[in-house]
């Protein structure tokens, strides 16, 4: 299936091709000289670079414009990169909605974009399909709806399949906390309390983001834990692992986050007999011949794009927008494009394991599910094939 018959098919359903844009008398989206336009701010440069996440929205959005748009309405799309520089962060957003008069933001991945731009887009009035959500602010504003879980509900679903599959007594949690992302974990940790009415052995928010790890998984073998749960990036998950053998220590699962699911991950730890486990954002985009991911394969493919988790979370949002958009029947404008996300229905996507909806919340975090890979012999395996959703608190 190409991009015409999948993304459009879906997009489309209900709505005539056939309209042209600009006609007021036609059912579905118009637009004003035949484009939307829409934004995204992104730390490209910088200690991080996370623009995987809006060029796979833009390979979704160039193929959607040639295949004519939506209902004619070519998408405009511009990235900025905020370079993680608050005050570049402020001015881009500024410029996106100020001067080039986006209707929406998609397809984001910052290190610091919402909190930093999140009181500006309630002020504007504007909202934000994050492809990437990572600060907290991404997760407690009301116009920013990630499409990934995120790193705070992620970790409550690691110590969720902690006790609850590999049945361990003494969780242990190690966290780097970076800004205003303190409490947010704490939260997690709470939030994993009421649902499996057990209590953290262990809590440490004083991980370092560099340096030697020796104290921390020396504090961890004597503490007793059986499991340990952190939020290292890829860097610092292979060398706390290295520390791990190092040290000799054996008996305890290792649990991080999505930043650890790497293939380069894998090559670095492939002679470790550590048991490590991951949580995904999305369907494991490791798992080239999964149904789930057989369209988002072909298109990036097809795009030129690589196949990487990010790129799951941009198309994705991508996707969701442009359907959203679909529904619109009338000028896309910035306000029926939020009235359109604040009303809209859960959209399903075969790529994650809960619908999506955007709503009137004071806060979204739409997306509670994850598949758990654990790396055996430096390749990463499906641990759960079935999603793990959390369950309500009790």
């Amino acid at each position: 299936m190409q991009w015409k018959s999948s993304l459009l098919a879906a997009a489309f359903a209900g709505i005539g091709l056939a309209a042209t844009a600009g006609t007021a008398s036609a059912a579905g989206p118009t637009c004003k000289d035949g484009t939307i336009k829409v934004g995204a701010v992104s730390t490209i440069t910088g200690p991080a670079d996370f623009s995987e996440v809006p060029k796979a929205t833009q390979a979704a959005f160039d193929a959607v414009n040639a295949a004519g748009g939506i209902n004619g309405c070519k998408i405009d799309y511009t990235i900025a990169d905020d370079k993680a520089d608050p005050a570049v962060a402020a001015q881009a957003a500024r410029d996106l909605i100020d001067n080039k008069e986006a209707v929406a933001l998609v397809g984001s991945g910052s290190l610091l974009d919402c909190a930093v731009n999140s009181a500006t887009y309630s002020r504007k009035k504007i909202l934000s399909v994050q492809g990437l959500g990572v600060d907290a602010a991404c997760f407690s504003s009301p116009n920013v709806a990630p499409v990934n879980v995120g790193p705070y509900t992620l970790s409550t679903a690691m110590a969720w399949y902690a006790t609850n599959q590999l049945k361990s007594e003494k969780l242990c949690a190690f966290f780097i906390i970076i800004g205003g992302t303190q409490e947010a974990y704490k939260k997690a940790i709470e939030n994993w309390e009421k649902i499996s009415g057990k209590k953290i052995h262990l809590i440490d928010l004083t991980l370092p983001f560099q340096g030697d790890l020796t104290p921390y998984v020396i504090k961890a073998r004597d503490a007793g834990c059986d499991a340990v749960l952190t939020n290292q990036v890829e860097p610092q998950v292979v060398q706390l692992i290295k520390t791990v053998d190092a040290q000799k220590i054996s008996g305890i699962n290792w649990l991080f986050l999505a930043p650890g699911y790497t293939e380069q991950v894998a090559s670095a730890l492939a002679d470790t007999k550590q048991p490590i486990y991951v949580g995904t954002e999305w369907e494991p985009f490791t798992e080239k011949s999964s149904a789930a991911n057989a369209q988002w394969v072909a298109d990036m493919q097809k795009a030129g794009r690589p196949l990487t988790a990010f790129s799951q979370g941009g198309y994705l949002a991508a996707q969701l927008f442009v359907k959203v958009v679909a529904s619109i029947d009338g000028e896309v404008t910035r306000e029926s494009v939020s009235k359109a996300l604040h009303e809209m229905q859960p959209i399903t996507n075969p790529l994650a394991g809960s619908p999506y909806v955007f709503g009137t919340a004071k806060m979204h975090s739409p997306m509670q599910s994850t598949k758990v890979m654990k790396l055996e012999k430096g390749a990463w395996t499906v641990e759960t094939p079935d999603w793990v959703v959390l369950p309500q608190a009790k």
